[in-house]
């Protein structure tokens, strides 16, 4: 049977109509049903459209994917069109999460909401997050320190832009600058926009209309790919207190 055939008696099971119930929502008949659930029968195009527009589901994700192997069929939308695949679970139903290689990271802005573009990213298992939608993000230069250079940041979706939370740092995806990882402030001044900044003080803060952010990820958790020697590590801690002196200094000039 085609995964069309299951998804379609899958999801009516999931919201608990009848047979009768679906075909009268989406304004066909019993037999209808029965026919594309038993594989009788394959609905066509203007059905698929119909089913894609009822569950609110990518018609390719409905004819190619056993959506009985999602743990969450919640897909996310943004704006009037951004759909994100539920959260994919291994055999043991544990939670995976997507890995964005560095490689790849220049062609998420083109394939952000292009499911087959998603769907071949690698997967991985992290038992210690929280529930949500997680994807690993690759990190580049060194604007976050003491994140560095060829880390990746694990972090959760952000579903509603007001949910930000001042001071908090999150990979942001925009129209303009694809993927970077930053602090984010909210100003009254600027109550359209979103304030980017970095923990190293040589980069300055800049303002981001919302209006042209695609995606928010809050940070969940940071992995290392390399090891910090005891040398990095001081230099890093002077780097910090010359970055905090400055910013004082600066005041002080303002008095």
């Amino acid at each position: 049977m085609k995964p069309i055939h299951i998804n379609i008696r899958h999801l009516r099971a999931l919201k608990k109509h009848s047979q009768e119930r679906f075909a009268d929502d989406l304004g066909w008949t019993r037999s209808m049903v029965g026919s594309y659930e038993e594989g009788r029968s394959e609905p066509p195009i203007d059905r698929l459209v119909d089913l894609s527009n009822y569950f609110n589901i990518p018609i390719d994700i409905l004819v190619r994917k056993d959506l009985r192997k999602a743990k969450d069929t919640s897909f996310i939308e943004v704006g009037n069109k951004r759909v994100l695949f539920p959260i994919t679970v291994n055999e043991n139903n544990e939670d995976l999460i997507e890995i964005v290689p560095a490689k790849a990271s220049a062609g998420y802005l083109s394939g952000y909401d292009d499911p087959e573009y998603i769907e071949q990213l690698q997967k991985i298992k992290l038992p210690f997050l929280p529930t949500g939608t997680h994807r690993a993000f690759p990190i580049k230069g060194d604007s976050m320190l003491p994140v560095k250079d060829g880390a990746f940041v694990v972090a959760k979706f952000v579903e509603d832009m007001n949910e930000v939370k001042n001071g908090r740092t999150y990979i942001v995806l925009t129209k303009d600058d694809g993927l970077v990882y930053k602090r984010i402030y909210m100003t009254e001044k600027n109550a359209d926009s979103l304030l980017l900044s970095s923990d190293n003080k040589s980069y300055q803060p800049y303002l981001v209309p919302k209006s042209n952010i695609l995606e928010l990820w809050e940070f969940t958790c940071c992995i290392n790919t390399q090891e910090y020697d005891e040398k990095e590590l001081k230099l890093s801690s002077i780097m910090t207190m010359f970055q905090e002196l400055k910013v004082e200094l600066e005041a002080v000039k303002q008095m």
